[in-house]
């Protein structure tokens, strides 16, 4: 039902108005008009309790008469039945029609409508007589925070400038907005265009897979379907989410390399200095052996690049030691400086030149030792196999055990001897319950007292044996050095250590003890393979002689 009226001014309230903005001058010239001519198109109103009135539509025109003459004039007014939905969409159509309502007012009113119609939007667009591409590209400004669709209401920003931060993160949009206002002139919208392109992530760069990039509203490709104003194809504007799928592809690829080198680092802008090629020859080469064993180095490894224009790229045989790595050069290169010197009296030919020395000296043989740094994860292996070895060896020899059992006492070392370690051997030789023991020095003497000679002659072998647990590594080294014990008896290579070497520690190894020259061809193939069939490969040499091959990172009598 629709009357129409002429209503009190006074008796009308502002009711739900799409429209949040007015503009200032526009008003002016409205009030100019209104006092002039009066209001002569009739307000969009419906009914309240007690005689009031809501505009529906028309809040523009009853301001400037409410201005001009007052709550008594009386204005014009259709007055319609209307729920909050119908009001809402009758505000709207009336604001668009009359013109000059901001986008994102539109937008806003636009997004209600859209949820009067359960989000149908081709319904939602038949009801504002729009098409679905202006709904589209309306409702895609409500990405832009609220303080950008302010400064769009306002005519602050231009609709380009909106359209442009509506494909920015929210979270982001502020602060360059903030930016934007305080330039001394506002930059065009193609200016602005070309700062943000500036400041987006090229989708061509990405490393990461983009098949979720193809439906996302932060690929610029979208964009441009849907505003009239968006940077250039192929940019991703969500520099969150692109920088964290970099991230987690860098991590990926880092993992994916854990198995060929013991060092692997992500390299990112102003580290690029870092990154030092292992070499054997040349200017900066450590030569042929130590380059060898340095495949071996925890410092040796590769690196992924996280630089701009580089992202992914992976870089091997670099050293991360750089001192160490300087300082192996300039062995290298005394020790080929001291073989290039003639040998002290050398004799001199007819024509005054030196000959060649019959026998050169003893400095100018002398070879470079190789030197690595092993990777902690061998370091604290082999640390086990040492104490295995030397608590066999005190086990079989009764001379061997008193010897280190004084000296123990004599260096400080005897508090290392393990009394649970000893409770639990006797407990185990006499076959009782080890938690039933409490020893008290005189309780313990009781019982040792008691014990038949055999299980005290085993008790006597396990005082020094229980110590190698706990005594320090220094300290092992002595005792492992002193008694000349051979190793090659008490391991051999196997699963367990293989698997604790990356690839490049592997053949570094293999080359060390000759498993690589055994094998051949197959050496190269098999470490191709992944690192369960290397293990296998490399434990099953028909013709080679495992035992007794110990490599340098597991030998105890090193520097």
């Amino acid at each position: 039902m629709q009357l129409q009226a002429s209503i009190k001014v006074g008796n009308i309230l502002p009711g739900r108005n799409p429209r949040g903005y007015f503009d200032p001058s526009e008003m002016t010239a409205l009030e100019d008009s209104v006092k002039s001519k009066g209001v002569l198109q009739a307000i969009l109103v419906r009914p309240r309790d007690a005689g009031r009135y809501e505009i529906v539509a028309g809040e523009r025109r009853w301001r400037a008469a409410k201005k001009v003459f007052g709550d008594e004039y009386e204005i014009p007014a259709l007055v319609r039945d209307l729920d909050d939905g119908e009001a809402d969409e009758a505000a709207l159509i009336e604001n668009i029609q009359r013109a000059d309502m901001s986008p994102t007012e539109e937008a806003e009113a636009a997004a209600k409508i859209l949820g009067r119609c359960q989000g149908d939007r081709d319904e939602a667009s038949r009801r504002l007589g729009w098409s679905r591409t202006t709904l589209d590209k309306r409702l895609a400004l409500m990405n832009c925070s609220e303080r950008v669709r302010r400064a769009l209401s306002e005519r602050r920003i231009q609709l380009g400038h909106a359209e442009l931060l509506a494909a920015v993160t929210r979270d982001k949009q502020d602060a360059v907005l903030e930016k934007l206002l305080s330039q001394s002139s506002l930059p065009t919208v193609a200016q602005f265009r070309g700062q943000l392109e500036q400041i987006s992530r090229a989708l061509s760069s990405a490393i990461f897979d983009k098949d979720e990039c193809t439906s996302c509203p932060h690929n610029s490709g979208n964009q441009q379907a849907l505003f009239g104003e968006a940077i250039a194809a192929g940019h991703c504007t969500h520099g969150a989410c692109f920088d964290g799928k970099t991230e987690a592809s860098l991590d990926v690829k880092k993992a994916s390399l854990a198995d060929d080198y013991p060092t692997i680092r992500i390299v990112r802008p102003g580290e690029n200095f870092t990154l030092l090629r292992l070499l054997a020859e040349g200017d900066t080469g450590v030569g042929g052996e130590q380059a060898k064993a340095c495949r071996a180095c925890k410092n040796f490894g590769a690196a992924i690049s996280a630089v701009p224009g580089k992202l992914g790229n992976v870089y091997p045989d670099l050293c991360f030691d750089a001192s160490c790595n300087a300082k192996k050069v300039a062995a290298r290169i005394k020790l080929e400086k001291d073989k290039a010197t003639p040998a002290e009296g050398s004799a001199k030919t007819a024509s005054g030149k030196s000959a060649t020395p019959a026998k050169s000296s003893g400095k100018a043989e002398a070879k470079s030792e190789a030197k690595v740094q092993d990777s902690q994860r061998v370091k604290d292996y082999r640390l086990e196999v040492w104490r295995k070895a030397l608590r066999r060896e005190l086990m079989a020899n009764r001379d061997n055990n008193l010897t280190v059992l004084i000296a123990l006492a004599l260096s400080g070392n005897a508090r290392h001897i393990s009394d649970t370690k000893l409770g639990k051997a006797f407990a185990a030789i006499t076959k009782q319950e080890f938690t039933s023991f409490v020893f008290k020095t005189d309780e313990a003497a009781r019982l040792v007292a008691q014990s038949d000679e055999s299980v005290r002659d085993k008790l006597f072998l396990g005082l020094a044996a229980s110590a190698a647990d706990g005594i320090e590594e220094k300290t092992l080294v002595q005792l492992l050095n002193y008694l000349e014990i051979d190793l090659g008896r008490h391991w051999k290579l196997c699963e367990e250590f293989l698997k604790l070497l990356t690839k490049s520690e592997i053949e570094a190894m293999c080359d060390e003890i000759g498993l690589k020259a055994a094998m051949g061809g197959a050496f190269a193939k098999a470490m191709s393979g992944k690192k369960d069939d290397i293990v296998k490969a490399l434990l099953n040499v028909a013709a080679f002689p495992y035992e007794g091959k110990v490599p340098r990172s597991m030998r105890f009598n090193i520097a």
